[in-house]
Parts: C-alpha cells; structure tokens; sequence
C-alpha cells in the first residue's frame, strides 16, 4: 500500500519538474518534454487537479504556437488528449474556445478534436452538433492544403464516431440523441467537399478525401434519402485506382460501404455492382505486378461481404470471366472461390453445381498455375463438401489425372523442360499428393462420388505414386461400410457397380496389391496400405479366401508390427499366402487368368525393383500351383525364347524357372535341355541375331541351373544333382572359357560371378537336403574352382565381387559331406584371410572408383566380402569338434589382431567378432582365457568400430562357455564405446571388466595374463591402458584364488619387467598386478622378492616401491618386512636374508608410508642388524637368468652390508622425523657416515639416541624394551651399540620417571671394567649422564660409580676413555659436597691436572672445567693442597687463554676467576674482568704485561713459580702456545725483583730463546727477539751478565 502511495508522489515530482522546463523558452528541449509527459501521463492512474489545468494550459499554448516545429506541435497536441482521461470537459472546453464561429482555427486544434471524437467517442457526442455547426462556418475559410487534409481526418473521425453511436447507442450512457441531425450536418460537409474541393485537389487532397469517404458514406448510408447521393460517390472512389499508395484506401473505403450496405439493406444499382466486382477483380488478379498484400486482403474481404449479398450475381461474373482464357483472371476467380467456401459462406450452398461447372471451365488448362489452383479449390470443395455426386467424379478423375500428367511430362517430356517448366510441374504433382492426403472420403456425399471408380486407379501403373493415398482411401471406405453392415438402412453407399467405367479383374487386384505389399518390409506407406487392402478384401477378390486369409493374415502381419523387417522374411510370407490362397482357390482357369495378369503388370515396374523382383517369383509360384502341365511348360518355352518380355533377363528367368520349378522340376530341367539343344541350332541361333532380339546365353542358363536346384524339392534334387545339375553348369562353364577351342582361366567377371553364384545355389540346396548318407562328388573340384578364383584377385584393389561371391560359395560347399581334414580348413582359411585382410584402407580403396557411384560400390563389396569371410571362418571353425582346433583355426586371426596397421585390426576384429558372436556353438574344453586377453584390450582401441568388436567378441566368449552375463548392462556399456573421449572408453572397459572378470574360470588366468603381459608389450597406449585396467581388475578378482599359480605369475610378470620398462604406462601396470598380488599373498610376494640377489636391481627396487605405494598393502607390507627381519637377527647375527630384507624396507619406507605403529620394533632391529654387519663385507650374487635391459651406464655394485642397513635405518628416521617420532640430529647427515664406520659406531648410536623424540613416552619406552637385551648380547658390538644409545638416554628425566633405568645403571657400571675400551667409554658416559636424569640415583651410588669413573683416568691409552671419564667426574662432583668426595679428591685433582697439556681438545676442556669445578670441593681439608695445586697450574691456565680451541681458552679464564681467592689475589678480579671482559682477547704481551705489574706487586712468589714451569711450553705442538709462553716470560722477566732476576738461569733462558728465534713461526721468532732484548735490557739495568 504504501508503494501505490509513493507513486503518484513520484510522479507529481516529475509532472511538476517538468512543467517548471516547459515555462522556459527552450524549445529546443520541448519535444523530449512532451514525449517523456506522454508516457507519464498514459501510464499514472491519478494527477492531481492543478496540475492537469496547468497541463492543459501549456500544451493547447504550444501545440497552437507557430514558431514551434510541426513535430514538437503535434506531440503538445498528443498529451492534450491524454490529458482528457484525467479531465476530458476542461480538455474539451480548452479546445473549442480555439474553436470558434466564422474564425479559421488552428490545425492542430481541428486534429485535436478529431482525436477526441476517435479516443473518447461517448464523450464526445453531446458536443458533435456543435463541433460541426462550427465547423460547417469554417469551410469556406479554408484555403492551405494542410488545413484541408485536417478537416478531411476530422470528417472521417467524426463519421466513425456517428457511425459507432448510431450502431451502439444503446451502449452510450446517456439519453439518445437525434443521430439524424447528426448525419445531416456531416453530409453537408461532405458535399461541400466533393463538390468544392475535389476538382481541385491535389494528390495528397485526394487521398485525405478517399480516406473520409468510406466511414462518410457509410454514415450517410443510414438514412435513405441521403442513400442515393452517398452511393453515387461509389464510380468517383472507383476511378481513384491509380498507384499502390492511394489503391489499399480505396479497398478500403469500399469495404465500408459494402459493409453498410449490407447492415442497412441497401443494394448496390447494377452497374455500380458490376463496376465494383470488376475493380476488385482488377486488384485481386492485377498483371505486371501484384497488388501490395494488405490491398489484397481488403480486396478478398470485399468479395467475401459481396457473396454473401450477391452469390447469384457473383457467381454468374465469376463465370463469364472465367471463360476468358486469362492465366491471371482464373487463378484469381479460383483463389476467391476457395476462400469463400473456406469461410463457409453459407449463400454459396445454393450454387454448388454452378461452382462446379466454373471449375470444369478449366479443367483442360495446361498453365501450371491455374492446374495448381484449381486443385486446391478442388480440395477445398471436398472438405467442405461442395461436391455433388452427380457432376463431382470429374473432379476427382481431375486430381489423378493431373498426377499423371505432371509425372509424364516430368519423366518423358515432349520437349525439354526448362527449370521453371519443371518447377511447375513437381509443383502440380505435389499438390495432387497433397489433396489426395488431405481428402476425407467419409465427407457427406463423397462415398457415392468415389465409390467404386476409386478402384480404377489401383492397377494403371501412371497411378502408382498415388498408391498412399489412394489405398487410404478406398481403406476408409470399405472400412466405414463395414461399421454399417448391421445397418441395412445405412449400408448403400459402396454398391459394386460398374457404371461408366471398367473397373479391374479380382486377378488384376490380387496381382497388383500383392507386388505392392512388398514395399511393406521397407516401411513404404503404400505397401502397408496394399497388404492392409488384401486383408479387408478377400471378398472381391475370391470368396473362398475369406476364411484362408481370415486366419493366416493375423500371423502375417505380425513382423511389421516391428520397426524393420527382413526383407527375404516378407518375401517368402507372401509368396506363401499367394501359394496357399491359390490352393484355397483350386480353379485352373483362375490361376491361369493370374499368371496372365502378373505377366501383363510386368511393365508397370522398373528395372531393376523390388517390386519387379517379387513379380517374377509370385509368376514362378503362380506357375508352380498351376497343374495344367502344357500351359506351364509353353510359358517357360516363351520366355526362354523371349526373354525380354521380363526385363532383366536373367534375374526374371531364373526366378520364374526357379519358384516354378518347386513342383515342376521335370518340366523344368526338360524345357532346360530342350532349349540348350534348339539352341545349338545353327539357324536357330542366326535368326535370333537377326530377329534383332536378345536371347538367352550360357551364362544365363548356368545360373538358371542354380536356381532350379535351390526350389527343387528336396526328394527329387540329389538324385537329379550329379546327372542332370552339375555337369551341366560345369560343361556350360567350360565352353564359356573356351578360346579358340581351348579350355583357358577366364577373366570374364561375370562368367565368374554366374559360375559362383550358381555353385553357391547348389551347396545351399545339398545342405538343406540333409542327407547325411549324400556325398558331394564334385566338392573338391568346385572348391578348387573357387580358391583359383580368389588367387587370381588384385590385392590392391576390390573393384570386383568375385571375391566376395567366391567365399560365400566355399563356406556352403565346405560342410557338404565328405569333411575336410584340419590342413585343408587351415590352408583355406589363411589363402582366404591373406588375401582379403592385407587389402589397403577403405577410403583408399573407394578413392579408386571414379564416380560416387563406383565409391559405393567399392564400399558394398567391401562390407560383404568382409561379412563372408567372417562366415567362412565362423563356420569352419565350430563345425570342428575339438577345441585345440578351433583354436588353431583362430590363431590365424592372431597377428591381424595386433597389426600396426588399424586398418588390419579393424578388419581382423570384425572377423573375430562375426566368429564368436550370435550364439556360437563351440566344443565343451574351448579355452577363453588367452583369447580374452588378446581381444579384450581392444575394447579402448584407436576406432569405435575395433572397439565395438572387441567388447563384442569379449562378452561372446563367456557365452560361448556358457556364463550367464547382464547382457542389457553390457550391452548398454558396449554402445558408449563409440564416443572417441579416451578417458569415457577406459571407463567403459573397466566397467566391462568388473562384471566378467569374476566369471573368468580360474584356470584360465594364467593364460590370460600371459596375453594381457604381452599386449602391454606391443599395443598402442590407449590399448595398453585397457590393457592394464583388465590385468588388475582380474587380480582384483581372483586374487585370493591364485595361491597355487602365484609362482607362476610373479615369474611371468617379472620376467615381463624388462621390456615394460621400456613403457612407462605398461610398468606401471605390471608394478599395479603386483601390489595387487600382494593384497591377498603379501607374505609369498615378500618371500618371492626377497630371493632377489644383492643389491637389488632396478626392477626389484621399483616392486618394492610399487608394493608400498599402495595404501591398502603397505601396512601387510612392513609388517610381513620386519617379522622376516626379526626372524633373520633371532642370534644377533646378520645373513643375507636380513641384508635383503633391510634393502627392502629401505625401499618400502623412501616412499613414505606411516611407520608409527611399527616405529620401536623396526627401529631396533634396524639398529642392531647395523651393529652385527659392522665391519662385515659379504660377495654379490650372481644375477638371476632373465630378460634384463641395462640403461647405459647402470653397473652392478658392490654389497657393503653395513651401509646397505645404516641407509635403511637412515630412511626409517627421516620418515620418523616426518612423523614427529624423532628429530634430526645434530650430526646431521655426518651421523649415518659414523654410524657404519667401525671406528665411529658408537658415536653414531650416540647421536642417534640423541635424536629419539623423547616426549613419545610410549615409543621410545618400547624401543628400549627390545633394546635392553643388547646390553648383554654375545655380540660384542651389538653390546657397545646398546650401552651407546642407552648412554644418551641416561641422562633424561622422564625416561627414569617411566622406566627404571637402575638395572641399566648397575650394567653400566659393570661395563666401565670391560676390557673394550669403546664399550668402557659409552659406560662411563652413561654414568656420567646419569647424573643430569637422576640425581638421586647417583648419589645413592656414589663411590661406586666414582671408583669406576676414575680409574677411566688411568686409561691413558684410549684417550676417549679418560676424556669420557673426565666428562662424567664434572656431572657427578656438580651432584655432590665436598665431604662425598672428600676420600678421592686429591687423586681426582692430580689425575685432572696431568690432562691440561693433552693434545685433545675435548680433553683438556673437560679437565679445566673439572679443575674449575673441584675448587667448590676442596674444603678444609684440602685446601692448602688445591693452592699448590693451583700455583702449578696457573701457567697452563695463563698460557690457554690463547689456546687453539677458543673454548678452552673461555674455560681458563673462568677458571682463572676461581682460582683467584685461593692466592688471596682478590683484587684481581677487576684486572682480569677489565682484560678480558671483551669478545676478542688483547694482545698477549699486553696481557702479560699489566698482569705481572700487578702480580709483582702483590706476590712475587707467583711470578717466580710461573718462571719455573714455563720452558716446557718452549717446546709445545702448538703455535700459539709456544708464542705466549715466550709473551708471558718477557713480562715476568721485566717484573721479576732484582733477587730474582739474579736467581734466574739466564744461560739455559738465552739459549732457548736463542733457539726459539729459528722457530717456523714468525710471531714466534719475533716474541722470543723480543723477549731476548727484554732480558739483555734487564741484566743491564741490574748490572750482571746475561
């Protein structure tokens, strides 16, 4: 509701802003103004009052505005009318206050009213009298043409308005009006303008006046004493004729007034009528060029009106025009006649025959064009039952006659047909077809006109394209009569009844309707119509084959209730109902009488036909039921003698002889022999060359020979065959070949084809005899006959049927008795196939023949040749009992189904196809599986045609077996393989696959697969992948039935591999059967791969792979991998079954399959199969025997076991590291280099147990439940590989937390005694790192582990041990007070200090920070003894702090720090801090130097110590040290007192450092020159000698 409000809003809006532009002097803009206030106004239900008043105001000003354009004017004047909806009495006051009395107004204000008078009529009659009163002042004003034109549409409007309230005034809502006053005043206007204005007038004037006319004289019509002058305007309108423009106006003006005339009852004066009917005539039928269409509608509507008011007057025009022999005049009169009986104008009733009799005027016209039209009249007149049954047979007759006549002159023209003559008459023969289609016979009336003379078109043979309709008719007819049999009453319209004309013989109708019921098979109309007739006329062709055909035609017509029919099928039913009706019948004279008809129909068909065909065997079959043995026997002498008479000669003789031979055969052979002997005639023979008519020839009779024994019966053939058959058609083959008296191989073609065709006849007909005792002398000879035939055809063309007709005629004499041996069948069947399948392409061969003609050809005998072939093969194939010979026999097929050559497919796969399909037959232990891998593939070949054979020939073969398939399923599937998608074939393929695959018998796997590995070998991709699809799909399905083959297939497939290789796609498929395999047998698929030799070669690598890939079998997998690998290590030792399984998990877990659930056990038997082949070598293999393919470059390798495995254990953690199972280590890839190395085993472990994920709680708990029993394995490796990786976890909490680790405590500690140094260095590091996982524990076994840990120190051999020793003291002492070490403390502080100088890093950082470390230990007790200590050791701290590895030299410093308060040197821990508080060291002498100015000044005594334990590092491996030592004794001896300066043994000092200056290193030469200097300079200050 709300919306309806807001709309009028809007729009007032837009109504006031527009209104606002309008009171501008833009005029520019005004018409866009007016336009866009039109739509406004028309479309807005309310305005407001104030603003219609000022829209009246501004558009009666402009549209009254002379400097305006005329357009902008007339839209102004346009919105002043739409403004009369919302206010008609101010519109219309605002426009006659511009209308006024004796004063010309404006134009547009007279147009104004006009369009108020045709818009609002009801409104605008009260104010007409005073609008024409006004008006009737105006005219002798007017003098501008415009404005004339303006008072003639104003005279036409007002007129229509009169006109409508005249008519309607009942309908007017107000009281009526004196409409005759009215009329008055219009007709004064009127007559003012036809009588001033029109003499005049322009030729717009007069078209504005033609216009008013007919609305005015239609008006004027109303009142008769106006009716004279108004119809005396009529001539006056008529002569206004003139051009296109004006002539549609005229039309209709008059179409008014004839319409008034006919509402007031006014009739037209005669001469007026004939004026009128003659002009519209002249529009209707206008020569030179045809009236514009609507002028010819008006006009057609103008006779229309005029025969229903003047049909009498009419008519009689029509038919004195039609008698002028103008083209035009009568398809126009024809034309309006047809419309008027289509618009059922009810007065023409009553002139029925006079219509009738105008037609038969033109019935002999030979213009196409009228023939047209009065056939469509014609069929109009019998639709809407214009037809009488007296004078309406003419008609009729017209239709077929004109059929005739337009094929006649079409098909043998007296002259030659221009394009346009022939145009016309397909045109007239077309409409002929169309009205015999569209006519009902059951019209009122039409049944007495048609009935019987209908039938007088069935037999003439120039009425047989009308056949459809024709049958159709007389079909509704008889059948319409039949309804009213019960109805005697009704039942008189079809009385047989001769009349005028001769109606056909029974005979001729049976004869006719027979031969057309052929085309039936074809689906024509015309022979469904024919066999339709015979059904429902038994009577009028004989009374005795009511019964007969009562009975037999039900079965019958049972085939064409289908959409095809066989031909042959049909051909014999109705011969056989034209045997059994003449049977019925019984009547010799009648039969005779029907042969005689057939004979005379002869040439109403064409040459060669169907229907001609079926003629010449229904006169063989009528001859055969004819018992009057002299009247056979003189018919078959005249058309041996005759021939021509049939047409094709030898296809007519042969039929005739044939059919009629089947209860004639004596007759037959002697009237035969009679001929061949009047033949040998030498005069005989002259006459019929001079007679000029062509006689029969050798060849012909050869194949008659053929034919006759085809229908012979069967009781008399075989013993007529050998005597009186064959040696006839030999002996006449023979002369035929003859040249020059001697016997050669005729090239003759059709010789060849009549020969073939005739040995063909006779194998068919000794086959159906089904003798078996019969054996068929002459089979060898004739088979040989047929074999040189085939030989001698080209094999890079096909241009003669020999061939085709040749291998039809051998498989026919092949089953003949006595059999073939198995060579014999082989050795046709490859003469055969050889030379039929290598032919070139289709198209190739098509591109021989000239002509589309000859291409078509080529293509027929292609497809037939093909198609006997197939035959050939199928027959002697499953005529063999044993399958090993039907397999041989298909192996011919073989090398044709796997041709590069898809031409050569195609063809093969056709064979195959035709050999297997349509319910073969074959022996009980034929064997399918090979042959289902070798054709199955095909199904997603290169062309639809090979894919539909091969999915064909798979389903067959289950068939064949008798497997019950969903053949609509299959069926359904097979169809979609004709869509060239390659992905929708594979899809296709594999949904065929799934359904049979499951039926294939198990012990035609193997086979199968055998063949299905071969394809993926040789076929092309598409193939190879259907290939595939079906080899997997197998598996799939009999996967777990395959235990007892499964040898057999993974030697199969892997001796297969090599080659596959080669193609990607097909390996993958052989990778696929595998992993397959392995879903039902993974335990014997893994045993199967692991006897592969080491290092596995490429193929091996890529099954396992392959197997791991698969998400289904990658778990089985693992599994089955790591219980054989458990099972290899059961006695910690490693062989070569462990080594292969190891190689094999490595392949399986690269691919990256989850190894979570067999993460702890796989790990640890990965670990230990590294510790038992540490160090091992182990000899390759020998490669096993088989098809191997080496890429360049590939050799074989070396097995080094411990790598093999340590890269197995490597893949397993970087896939645990994936999982979050482990984290990488901090060796990096350097871990897997130490881990094989004997040397660097346990390091490895070490790092490795490093890397476990210690917050997997429940993995690394499990790892070290399998890993525990390594602690004590004989294997000594094993063992140090296992207290190596427990070492590591000794020092994490949570595994003390969740497992106990004291037994492995109380292990190690047994272990730090072993006399395998390795193994006591992982103990004691285990001990050691159990001090960080727990603490406790280490404490409450304290001594022990102490004793253990130190007497590591005294290894001295291995520094590892002591190193590793030293470690775990610093762990241990950071555990415990000074009173727990108290009883080791002084052997532990000088074990540490013989350490400081070692050449190993790791060592001597470790002893410092021990040092540091039992400085918090010394206690009381030992405190004086650490000092001493520490002053020996203060110079190995001074000088480290340049130490090589940076860390020791952080260490010293550190511990430097510490040592501090022990000296009692406090305030040196602002020196050293200043000194070495930055990241890079000062210079050494500068260090040296500030230090000893300190030292000295606070104790000389240190000094003096340093002195003393410096020469030794003189002498040191290391650079750097050798150059401090060298800084720090110039400090000393520059700070020393003079005391001990004097003290110091200068000759041992100079000497060294005499000695020191020839040192390699340079800043070694200058610190000792240096040095020396300071010495010398210092001996000097003191006054002694250096």
């Amino acid at each position: 509701m709300a919306q309806d409000v807001e709309e009028p809003v809007e729009s007032f809006g837009d109504i006031n802003l527009t209104l606002g532009m309008l009171n501008k002097d833009n005029n520019t803009s005004k018409e866009e103004i007016y336009s866009h206030l039109t739509s406004v106004i028309q479309n807005t239900d309310i305005l407001d009052d104030a603003i219609v008043q000022r829209l009246i105001y501004y558009a009666s000003k402009d549209m009254r505005d002379n400097n305006l354009h005329r357009e902008t004017r007339m839209l102004a004047g346009e919105v002043l009318v739409s403004l009369a909806a919302h206010d008609f009495n101010s519109v219309m006051s605002e426009v006659q206050n511009n209308f006024r009395i004796l004063e010309l107004p404006d134009e547009f204000v007279v147009l104004a009213l006009a369009e108020l008078a045709t818009s609002y009529a009801s409104q605008s009659i009260p104010f007409m009298m005073m609008t024409l009163l006004t008006m009737q002042t105006m005219l002798r004003l007017v003098e501008e043409e415009g404005m004339k034109g303006a008072f003639c549409v104003a005279l036409e409007k007002f007129s229509k308005a009169i006109y409508k309230y005249i008519n309607h005034w009942r309908d007017f809502p107000y009281p009526r009006l004196d409409a005759n006053r009215l009329s008055d005043k219009v007709f004064m206007l009127f007559r003012y303008i036809m009588e001033k204005w029109t003499p005049t007038a322009s030729a717009m004037q007069i078209l504005s006046i033609v216009k008013a006319l007919g609305p005015t004289v239609s008006l004027l019509l109303h009142q008769g004493h106006l009716c004279d002058y108004a119809l005396g305007q009529v001539p006056w309108l008529l002569n206004q004729y003139k051009d296109k423009e004006t002539d549609f106006h005229v039309t209709q003006s008059l179409k008014h007034i004839l319409t008034a005339a006919v509402l007031y009852g006014v009739g037209l004066p005669r001469d007026v009528r004939r004026a009128v009917f003659l002009s519209l005539l002249h529009q209707v039928c206008r020569a030179p060029e045809p009236p514009a269409k609507e002028n010819e509608i008006e006009a057609s509507s103008c006779f229309l009106i005029l025969a229903h008011s003047n049909p009498a007057d009419l008519i009689e025009f029509f038919d004195e025009q039609m008698r002028s022999n103008n083209e035009v005049i009568r398809r126009g009169i024809l034309t309006l006649l047809r419309s008027a009986i289509i618009a059922e104008e009810s007065s023409l009733r009553d002139h029925v025959t006079s219509i009738e009799r105008i037609v038969k005027v033109v019935m002999s016209d030979p213009n196409v064009k009228v023939r047209n039209s009065t056939l469509l009249l014609i069929q109009t007149m019998c639709e809407k039952c214009y037809i009488e049954a007296r004078e309406g047979w003419p008609l009729i007759n017209y239709i077929f006659d004109q059929f005739a006549v337009s094929n006649k002159n079409l098909e043998k023209p007296l002259k030659p047909n221009s394009h346009e003559d022939e145009r016309g008459e397909k045109s007239v023969r077309e409409t002929s077809l169309l009205v015999l289609k569209m006519l009902d016979p059951l019209v009122i009336g039409m049944p007495q006109v048609l009935w019987p003379r209908i039938l007088t078109f069935v037999v003439p043979a120039e009425y047989t394209g009308t056949l459809d309709y024709l049958f159709s008719i007389i079909r509704i007819l008889i059948m319409a009569e039949e309804r009213k049999k019960n109805n005697a009453s009704e039942s008189t319209a079809l009385v047989i009844s001769t009349g005028a004309v001769k109606l056909p013989s029974p005979q001729q109708l049976l004869a006719r309707l027979l031969v057309i019921s052929m085309l039936a098979s074809l689906g024509k109309l015309c022979g469904a119509g024919a066999i339709g007739l015979l059904k429902i006329l038994p009577e009028l062709i004989h009374p005795k084959l009511v019964k007969l055909w009562k009975t037999r035609f039900p079965e019958l017509l049972h085939p064409l209730e289908g959409k095809n029919t066989c031909l042959v099928l049909w051909e014999a039913m109705l011969l056989q109902l034209l045997k059994e009706s003449l049977w019925a019948i019984s009547d010799e004279a009648w039969t005779i009488q029907l042969s005689q008809d057939f004979n005379q129909q002869m040439c109403s068909y064409d040459n060669p036909s169907i229907e001609k065909k079926f003629l010449w065997k229904a006169l063989g079959t009528t001859l055969a039921s004819c018992q009057d043995t002299n009247f056979v026997s003189s018919q078959i002498e005249e058309f041996l003698i005759a021939p021509s008479q049939l047409g094709n000669q030898r296809q007519g003789i042969t039929s005739i002889l044939g059919y009629c031979a089947e209860n004639h055969l004596d007759t037959v052979l002697k009237a035969l022999k009679t001929f061949q002997d009047w033949e040998k005639r030498f005069m005989n023979r002259c006459k019929g060359l001079f007679s000029g008519k062509k006689s029969l020839s050798k060849t012909d009779i050869m194949v008659t020979y053929g034919a006759v024994a085809l229908h012979a019966p069967q009781s008399q053939l075989l013993a007529r065959l050998d005597q009186d058959i064959v040696p006839q058609v030999l002996f006449l083959y023979g002369q035929c070949s003859q040249v020059l008296g001697m016997s050669v191989m005729s090239k003759d073609m059709d010789l060849q084809m009549s020969f073939t065709r005739s040995i063909t006849e006779i194998g068919i007909a000794v086959q159906d005899a089904e003798d078996p005792r019969f054996k068929f002398s002459y089979k060898e000879v004739l088979l040989g006959y047929m074999l040189d035939f085939i030989r001698d055809e080209p094999l890079d063309s096909l241009a003669s049927p020999v061939r085709w007709k040749a291998l039809i005629a051998i498989r026919y004499l092949s089953k003949l008795k006595p059999r073939l041996s198995l060579n014999d069948h082989l050795n046709i069947l490859e003469e055969n196939v050889r030379r039929l399948l290598p032919l070139p392409p289709l198209e190739k061969l098509k591109n021989e023949g000239e002509t589309d003609k000859d291409k078509e050809h080529i293509h027929f005998l292609y497809e037939r040749s093909m198609d006997a072939l197939g035959k050939l093969v199928r027959t002697m194939m499953w005529d063999n009992l044993k399958a090993e010979d039907c397999q041989e026999m298909f192996n011919l097929l073989r090398m044709w189904l796997v041709s590069q050559k898809e031409w050569e497919r195609e063809r093969a796969f056709q064979i195959a196809a035709q050999v297997l399909t349509n319910d073969a037959e074959a022996p009980a232990n034929f064997k399918i599986g090979s042959l289902l891998g070798l054709l199955a593939p095909h199904s997603c070949d290169t062309l639809p045609t090979i894919r539909q054979a091969a999915a064909s020939s798979t389903i067959a073969l289950f068939c064949i077996k008798g497997i019950h398939l969903e053949m609509e399923r299959l069926q359904g599937l097979q169809e979609g393989l004709q869509c060239d998608d390659m992905e929708v074939q594979i899809k296709i393929s594999s949904k065929i696959a799934k359904i049979v695959s499951k039926l294939i018998p198990s012990e035609e796997i193997l086979p199968f697969l055998e063949e299905t590995l071969d394809g993926l070998e040789t076929l092309n991709p598409t193939c190879t992948v259907a290939c595939g699809t079906w080899m997997i799909t197998v598996l799939k399905e009999h996967g777990v039935a395959l235990e007892d083959q499964l040898l057999e297939i993974l030697s199969m497939l892997y001796y297969h591999m090599p080659v596959l290789r080669q193609r990607e796609e097909s390996f993958q498929f052989s990778l696929d059967a595998v992993s397959q395999i392995a879903c039902f047998h993974m335990d014997a698929v893994v045993a199967n791969l692991l006897q592969k030799p080491l290092p596995f070669d490429r193929d091996t690598k890529t099954l396992w792979t392959a197997l791991a890939e698969k998400p289904a079998s990658s778990r089985k997998l693992l599994r089955a991998l790591t219980d054989k690998l458990g099972t290899g290590l059961e006695d910690d030792l490693a062989g070569m079954d462990a080594i292969s399984v190891a190689c094999a998990i490595q392949e399986v877990v690269t691919v990256g399959i989850p190894v979570t659930a067999l993460y702890p056990e796989l790990f640890t038997l990965l670990l230990k199969l590294v510790s038992c082949t540490l160090g091992q070598k182990m000899p390759t293999s020998t490669l096993s025997c088989r098809r191997r393919v080496m890429p360049h470059g590939e050799r074989q390798q070396l097995a080094d076991p411990c790598r093999l495995s340590t890269t197995t254990l490597k893949c397993l953690q970087a896939q645990a590291v994936k999982e979050g199972l482990a984290k990488e280590s901090d060796e990096g890839d350097n871990l897997w280099t130490l881990l094989h190395t004997p040397g660097t085993h346990h390091i490895g472990v070490c790092a490795l147990a490093r890397s476990m994920a210690v917050w997997q709680h429940g993995l690394i708990l499990d790892i070290m439940g399998q890993l525990l029993p390594a602690l004590t394995s004989s294997s000594e490796n094993y063992r140090i590989t296992g207290t190596a990786f427990f070492s590591e976890l000794m020092k994490e909490p949570i595994l003390w937390k969740s497992w106990n680790l004291q037994d492995v405590l109380i292990m190690m500690d047994q272990s730090a005694w072993d006399s395998n140094a390795t193994l006591r260095q992982m103990a004691i590091r285990g001990l050691g790192n159990a001090a960080s996982g727990a603490p406790h524990k280490v404490k409450k076994h304290k001594q022990v582990l102490l004793e253990s840990i130190i007497r590591g120190l005294y290894h001295l051999a291995r520094t590892e041990v002591v190193c590793e020793s030293l470690k775990a003291l610093k762990k241990i002492l950071e555990l415990l007070a000074d009173r727990d070490v108290s009883f080791y403390f002084k052997e532990i502080v000088l074990q540490t200090r013989t350490f400081f100088e070692d050449e190993q890093d790791d060592v001597r950082l470790t002893a410092v920070l021990l040092f540091e470390n039992l400085a918090s230990l010394s206690g009381k007790k030992w405190k004086i003894f650490f000092l001493e200590e520490i002053k020996k050791s203060m110079i190995s701290f001074l000088l480290h702090l340049w130490d090589p590895n940076p860390r020791v030299g952080a260490a010293c410093r550190d511990v430097l720090m510490v040592s501090i308060p022990f000296l009692g040197l406090q305030e040196f821990y602002g020196v050293l801090d200043h000194l070495l508080d930055g990241q890079d060291l000062p210079r050494a002498r500068d260090f040296y130097r500030q230090f000893c100015v300190k030292l000295a000044k606070k104790n000389q005594e240190i000094l003096w110590i340093l002195h003393t334990h410096s020469f030794p590092f003189f002498s040191s491996s290391w650079e750097m040290i050798r150059s401090a030592a060298i800084k720090l004794t110039d400090a000393l001896v520059l700070n020393l007192t003079h005391q001990y300066v004097e003290l110091l043994d200068r000759e041992q000092l100079t000497t060294r450092l005499q000695a020191l200056r020839q040192d390699p290193c340079i800043s070694v030469q200058r610190a000792a020159e240096a040095t020396l200097q300071t010495l010398l300079r210092r001996c000097k200050e003191i006054g002694i000698p250096p």
